[in-house]
């Protein structure tokens, strides 16, 4: 043994060492080893490292050797997860650690008994396993007895760190971290551990807010797994045919629907011929995608008379369906599970053969995520292949279309993945509706608080430092003119009636709601739906089903858009709407145009598609220019992300004239490039826009749970400080000068 690993097992106590011995480990990992004493002196430890990589025990050995001598008296470590399912895997690998010190794992989500629950509140003992949102309901439920639950508490460990950076769910979990330490009178040390990390200050920052540089890193020196990467490009078209597995047959009453995209069933079929046999998961930005795939390969499967291999996963499917997908994904037959992102993260399904994504990656976390679900094995290559459709050119065809752009920009999060780049969250975002969900979660935990007591347990030492004191005063007043708060002669702020209902409501503990969507209708038709994130604007233009809507009016309490068509020929689907893209992959997109290198991970098709693109790029000259003059209306390609889009698109609108985000470029109708060059000069001129002053007319700036309690003003400072980015868009405007 080295001498750094026998001074690493020096730190550990007796039994601990016993466990590792008998588990016949050779020798610790690398973050293992260098993890023991940061964790055992106390500090705060961020552990970043590849899926299976052994961060559990590189957190939980030194922590059960610092607790032996307590695991039976109190309760020594909170072990925070995203997915109640995580906490039921790590329920099974943590009891053999705590079992050494004979120290209890209780687990604590919904489907946990009462009476195992009631029995820790009783006598707090070893470690806990809880979400965040059950934390939240020990807070509101259980507030006289948090001081003593806290009381001993020296560890929390928060797993998947990566799921919770930038969300409104992560600020609740900062929140509450926060809120056990004023509990417990003192700091706890913080344990970070992830496998997807692009910037490491930023995520000690955010697991220890305004200390981050003393959060302790430790990071994987060991050499990273082969990965095997393709990538197939598909042409958008439709069949009028059935098509079967293998050979047709004319008689088979259980063949594909005839007016299937002949593109979703050619992927169906090669994800059928590749993955069969062998252990996968196939991954969907949409569940109606999901269903898709899920739906064609089954009826592939049927038509080859052969057991069926392929089941879907996401999160409107009921608890045992996705836990009988899990439950294969374990055992030993082959199984591949079509699925959203609810198996991106951790939860323990074993080793699969491969991953496959279907449709552009939403971000680079992602994609490093779901590659990290493959390859777990010693030895084994991370294999993963993407399926990328692309529109069929023709003369209605628009420019982002004709530049490929879905292929493009897959090409260049796979090119910053590789140079270990992925995207941060947004630094100043206040998440003021988690800020109402945490103050009345506070005055429900202690009966009521005083107005500065909140302030400074939230913002002046909690994570809501953004917030500022005339911010906060304006929340207070838009919460009691809701009846959710109320004063009482003292000054004490409590529930009021509202409030009450509030917080005595099963869904309060999240602080995140159920993805919504706009309703879109033109008269008595219902078009679809858009995401309630894409910025809606009255006499603004929204491209969707192939033409052109005017926003007529938006009804924020039913989700409801009227539109009317639009002057204009045939614009092809939206494509902005979902994750936000990030600046650095928009500029990575150019630089692909711009290269003459064809990516060795692309098929065939997939290198057609891109020569067309680069070929169409320089074409087009915007290699050279940001205005692309199309007939009488124009396309601006700044290259930026969509924060900086939505906030140019506003921009112009400020001038009252129409646009359109598509992609990576915004789309002028009825404005040739000369005049929208007037049109930035003029902007120009005025100096650097108000961010708040820009969100005034977004018509649907309640994007999260508890927007619906605020002012117009709250709302647009929190839609600002989110989804605008002026700095970026500001540039933009001079440059177009």
């Amino acid at each position: 043994m080295s001498e750094s690993r026998s001074a690493a097992f020096d730190l550990l106590a007796e039994p601990v060492q016993r466990w590792v011995w008998r588990q016949r480990w050779p020798s610790l990992h690398d973050i293992q080893e260098r993890a023991v004493r940061p964790i055992l002196e106390g500090n705060d430890v961020l552990i970043s490292s590849a899926t299976a990589s052994g961060k559990t025990e590189a957190a939980f050995l030194p922590i059960c050797s610092a607790l032996e001598d307590t695991a039976t008296t109190a309760l020594g470590v909170l072990y925070i997860a995203p997915l109640k399912a995580l906490i039921n895997d790590q329920r099974i690998r943590l009891e053999s650690l705590f079992d050494v010190i004979d120290g209890p794992v209780t687990p604590w989500h919904g489907d946990i008994a009462a009476h195992v629950k009631r029995r820790l509140v009783e006598r707090p003992r070893g470690a806990l396993l809880i979400t965040p949102e059950s934390l939240e309901a020990l807070f509101v439920t259980r507030g006289t007895a948090m001081p003593g639950l806290a009381q001993h508490l020296r560890f929390i460990v928060v797993d998947e760190l990566h799921a919770f950076i930038g969300t409104e769910r992560g600020r609740q979990l900062q929140s509450l971290m926060h809120r056990l330490e004023l509990a417990a009178g003192r700091p706890i040390a913080r344990i970070g551990l992830s496998a997807t990390l692009g910037d490491t200050d930023l995520a000690a920052e955010f697991l220890r807010p305004r200390r981050g540089v003393e959060v302790k890193q430790i990071t994987s020196t060991a050499q990273g797994r082969e990965v095997k990467l393709q990538v197939r490009g598909y042409i958008q078209q439709r069949s009028q045919a059935p098509v079967q597995a293998g050979q047709a047959s004319d008689n088979s009453d259980e063949e594909m629907e005839e007016l299937a995209a002949s593109d979703d069933i050619d992927i169906a079929q090669h994800l059928f011929r590749t993955l069969r046999g062998t252990t996968n998961l196939a991954f969907a930005n949409r569940r109606s995608d999901v269903e898709l795939y899920a739906d064609l390969l089954r009826r592939l499967a049927d038509q080859g008379n052969l057991p069926n291999e392929f089941f879907p996963h996401h999160g409107s499917l009921s608890r045992d369906i996705r836990e009988d997908a899990e439950d294969r994904l374990r055992g030993p037959r082959p199984t591949t599970v079509v699925a959203t992102t609810t198996l991106e993260m951790g939860i323990d399904i074993g080793s699969v053969d491969s991953i496959a994504q279907i449709g552009p990656p939403s971000s680079v976390a992602s994609l490093k995520q779901r590659l990290g679900r493959s390859g777990r094995t010693a030895d084994a290559p991370s294999i993963i292949r993407i399926y990328i459709q692309e529109e069929e050119i023709n003369e209605n065809s628009s420019v982002p279309s004709q530049l490929r752009i879905s292929l493009v920009q897959t090409v260049a999060m796979i090119r910053l993945l590789v140079q270990g780049w992925v995207e941060p969250p947004p630094e100043m975002a206040l998440h003021l509706s988690t800020l109402v969900q945490q103050l009345l979660s506070l005055i429900a935990q202690h009966g009521g608080v005083r107005a500065a007591d909140a302030f400074h347990a939230l913002c002046a030492t909690g994570p809501f430092a953004s917030v500022e004191r005339p911010t906060f005063a304006q929340l207070l007043r838009d919460l009691a003119s809701h009846e959710l708060i109320t004063q009482t002669h003292d000054g004490t702020i409590v529930l009021d009636l509202g409030g009450e209902r509030l917080v005595n409501h099963y869904d309060f503990y999240a602080a995140f709601s159920s993805p919504d969507e706009w309703r879109l209708v033109s008269g008595t038709r219902t078009l679809g739906t858009l995401p309630v994130t894409y910025p809606l604007v009255i006499d603004s233009f929204v491209t969707f089903a192939g033409r052109r809507w005017k926003v007529m009016s938006v009804d924020e309490e039913r989700r409801v858009a009227e539109l009317t068509p639009a002057a204009g020929g045939r614009v092809p689907w939206f494509v902005n709407g979902g994750a936000l893209i990030h600046d650095r992959v928009r500029q990575e997109m150019r630089r692909v145009y711009l290269d003459s290198d064809m990516p060795s991970f692309l098929d065939a098709n997939g290198r057609e598609l891109l020569a067309e693109a680069r070929s169409t790029f320089r074409r087009m000259e915007l290699d050279r220019h940001f205005l692309l003059p199309q007939g009488r209306n124009t396309w601006v390609f700044p290259w930026v992300g969509d924060r900086a889009l939505n906030t140019l698109g506003l921009l112009f609108l400020s001038k009252r004239l129409e646009f359109v985000p598509y992609g990576p470029t915004i789309y002028l109708a009825d404005m040739s490039a000369e005049f929208a060059q007037k049109v930035a000069k003029e902007l120009a001129s005025l100096g650097r826009p108000d961010l708040e002053g820009l969100a005034t007319d977004i018509r649907n700036k309640r994007t999260e749970k508890h927007h619906w309690y605020l002012s117009d003003e709250l709302l647009g400072k929190d839609y600002a400080s989110s989804r605008l980015d002026v700095d970026r868009a500001w540039e933009v405007v001079q440059a177009l000068t």
